[in-house]
């Protein structure tokens, strides 16, 4: 721009130091006149223009910084925010893996649990049935005749068989008489067919008071009568006297009125109650699956 305004002085000059010039180089003088003026209109315009696209460029330039600038810290909080991210996450990961070990440790203890139960109720099943067929066998061998005194009943997976004491024994007695031998008979065939099975021998009174000079009172009474069984169990029929137990319970162990004639009777009993041997429930016991707090 600078180069231009002095070339136009340069011209200027030469014309009033020249002096005198012909009309025809003064009109060509005047179109170069006009021309660099026109040329330097145009050149005042660019000059404004690049100025405009300048003072442009530096206020893009400035809002371009800031924006990096703004940039630059929207990055760091989002590193940030990722650091706190994969924080969580390998947490979570932890706390996960720890979890499915003690979801596969709950797993293997309820597992192991349902087979004990499984066990359990396989063995329950196994002697359900096994009294059932041992009631059943026994009421077939039994005539109608004894069953009107001898009463058979399951309770609770235990087979209770009930004989009244008019069938076993005479009045006031504890010796077992002979009409009693053939019906214990077929009973201790019964209980030899179960050799897994434990059998109590029970005596039951009524609450009569006892008038002999050899028995005190019903206790006695009631635990002779029961040991007079058992004996009669392993000696005339040969049952293995470690299967057996006898107790007494005297007149404490009523089931019926003892009001009224009939009640006394029926609660004049021996029962002879067959049951699973508890050591087999006690091994299965033991071995219960142990589970972890």
């Amino acid at each position: 721009m600078k180069s231009y305004i002095l070339s136009l002085s340069l011209l200027t000059g030469s014309l009033l130091f020249t002096g005198c010039v012909s009309k025809k180089q003064f009109v060509g003088l005047q179109a170069d006149y006009g021309k660099l003026q026109t040329e330097n209109s145009d050149l005042k315009r660019s000059y404004q223009d690049a100025q405009l696209q300048l003072a442009e460029c530096r206020t893009s330039g400035k809002s371009l910084e800031d924006r990096l600038v703004e940039a630059r810290k929207n990055n760091d909080e989002l590193r940030s925010a990722y650091s706190a991210l994969q924080g969580s996450l390998d947490k979570s990961l932890l706390q996960n893996s720890q979890g499915n070990v003690n979801i596969s440790k709950l797993v293997d203890e309820i597992n192991a649990s349902n087979r004990f139960i499984k066990q359990l109720v396989e063995t329950k099943s196994k002697s359900d049935s096994l009294n059932l067929v041992l009631t059943t066998n026994l009421t077939r061998s039994l005539s109608r005749e004894e069953l009107k005194d001898v009463d058979v009943q399951v309770l609770k997976g235990v087979v209770y068989i009930s004989l009244a004491d008019n069938m076993l024994y005479k009045s006031g007695s504890y010796e077992v008489n002979e009409r009693a031998g053939e019906t214990l008979s077929k009973i201790a065939k019964i209980i030899m067919d179960y050799r897994d099975y434990d059998v109590l021998v029970e005596g039951n009174t009524d609450p009569d008071r006892i008038s002999r000079a050899n028995i005190r009172n019903n206790w006695d009474l009631s635990a002779l009568r029961a040991s007079s069984v058992v004996q009669v169990l392993q000696n005339s029929y040969g049952v293995d006297p470690k299967r057996l137990t006898a107790a007494g319970r005297g007149e404490y162990n009523p089931i019926a009125d003892n009001s009224t004639a009939l009640g006394k009777q029926r609660n004049r009993r021996t029962q002879i109650i067959v049951t699973p041997k508890l050591d087999q429930f006690m091994e299965l016991i033991d071995k219960a699956p142990e589970t972890t707090d």
